[in-house]
């Protein structure tokens, strides 16, 4: 199962919240879970050091030259049952513009990824970053895409003019906040399938890098039948 967490609008929380579904997936999966980088910022969130060596952006740039089974190569072991795929070096941002395709790595290579981690046999979730964007190709093979919103007038107005359909919505709850679950389904056509709220516990354990030991709770139970 292949699972995309993006957004419309950047800031909307995408990396806390694969990392944390990831790590609730991985808590039941005795395989562990494949977390696919997109993104950029994966290890910061676990605490693990930024590699130096190649990665996502750099498979993605090579073309047919590597194979498609590489990418087992390029695994890092995360806490928590967690193995990543990192972006690399070369970010799938840069990779994109090396190849000058209108996708990252070209069109072609990036439904290699996406057919890759979807035939993986652990569940994998891919931090998709910003939609439109690298991680777009991966988003649209999922088997579940899910679009993370604050629900703000700006970031409604962009996901509904987003190049993709979402399967559900994590909705990243903030207090004072006219617009509300109800409204986001009604908008968008698709169901809210988590309410996350602000909680500074949860930036705090990003802040540590220590967010699948130090997970509250509350995020945990919001994330738990998500996907």
């Amino acid at each position: 199962m292949l699972i995309a967490c993006w957004s419309a609008k950047g800031g909307s929380g995408t990396t806390v919240v694969s990392v944390a579904l990831a790590t609730v997936l991985a808590r039941s999966s005795p395989a562990g879970v494949l977390l696919a980088d997109l993104g950029g910022d994966v290890p910061a969130v676990l605490g693990l050091p930024e590699t130096s060596g190649p990665g996502l952006g750099e498979w993605l740039a090579s073309g047919d030259s590597v194979p498609a089974d590489a990418l087992s190569r390029l695994e890092i072991v995360g806490p928590g049952g967690l193995h990543v795929l990192p972006t690399g070096s070369l970010t799938a941002t840069s990779a994109t513009a090396a190849t000058g395709e209108p996708s990252v790595g070209g069109a072609g290579r990036a439904e290699v990824l996406a057919a890759v981690l979807a035939a993986d046999p652990r569940p994998v979730v891919a931090d998709c970053g910003c939609l439109p964007g690298p991680g777009l190709p991966v988003a649209a093979a999922a088997s579940v895409s899910l679009l993370v919103l604050r629900p703000c007038y700006l970031s409604l107005r962009r996901a509904l003019n987003a190049p993709l359909r979402p399967s559900g919505v994590i909705l990243v709850s903030e207090a004072g906040r006219s617009l509300g679950r109800r409204e986001v389904e009604e908008v968008l056509g698709v169901p809210v399938r988590a309410v996350v709220g602000v909680d500074p516990a949860v930036a705090r354990a990003v802040d540590a890098g220590l967010l699948p030991a130090r997970m509250p709770r509350g995020l945990e139970r919001a994330l738990r039948h998500a996907a």
